[in-house]
């Protein structure tokens, strides 16, 4: 017996068809972990009382479509719960109910984070520039993420 219980518990994870399933924390990438994590957490939103999930950079090592699943299994944990998530991937940031940037200044040799709300137009930019740059295409490619409004 100890202070958290008598009980551990070993998750054990099969990340390719055909493998045995191991334990987690031995095999598993730390990208691989986080979307471990954002799946358990998304199977108990529905069912646990925390009011806010903070998944900071839950997508590492992803991207295209597996961005995009990551982008929209947030966004149905987010019609129970509070999400707050930080992402470099336009896949995910796109899926967003509402879209903050983050910026660092230097003032009087200090750095300070600078964070500003999103209007559309200003997400579409910085979609576009988060997608390698603001040309014609990224725009496009941004405002097709989107959606209509």
């Amino acid at each position: 017996m100890s202070p958290t219980g008598a009980d551990a518990a070993e998750f054990l994870f099969a990340p390719n068809p055909g493998e045995p399933p191991q334990p987690l924390r031995a095999i598993a990438s730390s990208g691989e972990m986080a979307r471990v994590m954002l799946a358990i957490k998304t199977v108990l939103a529905a069912e646990d009382q925390i009011p806010l999930l903070i998944f900071d950079e839950v997508d590492a090592n992803v991207g295209g479509e597996t961005a995009r699943v990551v982008g929209e299994k947030m966004q149905q944990i987010g019609k129970q719960r509070q999400v707050l998530c930080i992402t470099h991937l336009p896949p995910v940031a796109a899926v967003a109910a509402q879209h903050f940037v983050v910026e660092k200044e230097i003032s009087d040799g200090r750095t300070i984070s600078k964070i500003t709300r999103l209007d559309h137009e200003q997400r579409i930019t910085e979609l576009a520039r988060m997608l390698g740059g603001q040309t014609s295409a990224a725009r496009q490619h941004a405002e097709e993420m989107l959606g209509p409004r």
